[in-house]
């Protein structure tokens, strides 16, 4: 009986989490941007970083969290200001073209873009992404089963939100690399990086607002 129920859960829970890992973020736009920048090969080092940082969430968010940010609210507010402003100030520097993410004429100089600051960058902003933490916190619990192992039911659904976020981060990082090849045909780096950044500032202003 618990089997049926999990499998019909289940059922409900993939589609409704890929919905929401598919939305505009921090860790999408952030990986659409560094597809459009480092190519998409070199952004799954933030790939891989990005998806510690959501499994970790995802962890903590089912085993104790989600009561901790519903008891303090100032404490989710907090998060929320701090993601929306990372990411505002993440897009001005691609406005002014500068920055790690920024696309710069010359490719020789995305080399200086070490694999572990990549990952590093990937694990920050999934760790520091208040709208990450949210949906944690409000669709994961609902699917735990109180009469059945918790540990197991973690793990299980944390595989299953990794693997809809990474197929998320690549829908994302392959549709800025087929951007980046649109633009870069007309010579326009500048325009790239101003439609990344408004992006940015975008979804930052939206963390603020919501």
């Amino acid at each position: 009986m618990d089997s049926l129920f999990n499998t019909a859960i289940l059922a409900v829970f993939i589609p409704t989490f890929f919905f929401v890992a598919i939305t505009p973020g921090m860790c999408m736009t952030l990986s659409m941007t560094l597809g459009m920048t480092i190519g998409v090969r070199r952004a799954m080092w933030m790939m891989f970083g990005e998806l510690l940082g959501v499994g970790l969430v995802a962890t903590l968010s089912m085993v104790g969290v989600a009561a901790a940010l519903l008891k303090y609210p100032s404490l989710f507010s907090a998060f929320k200001i701090l993601g929306g402003s990372y990411l505002i100030y993440l897009g001005v520097q691609m406005w002014r073209s500068r920055g790690r993410m920024a696309v710069q004429e010359q490719e020789g100089s995305q080399a200086s873009v070490t694999r572990l600051s990549l990952a590093l960058q990937g694990f920050v902003t999934a760790v520091a992404n208040p709208k990450g933490w949210a949906f944690m916190v409000v669709l994961l619990p609902p699917f735990l089963s109180p009469t059945l192992p918790l540990m197991p039911q973690v793990f299980s659904l944390t595989a299953l939100v990794v693997m809809l976020e990474f197929t998320g981060l690549m829908i994302y990082a392959l549709g800025g690399r087929s951007l980046a090849h649109l633009l870069g045909e007309c010579s326009n780096v500048e325009l790239m990086n101003r439609i990344a950044g408004t992006l940015m500032i975008g979804v930052g202003f939206w963390l603020w607002l919501s």
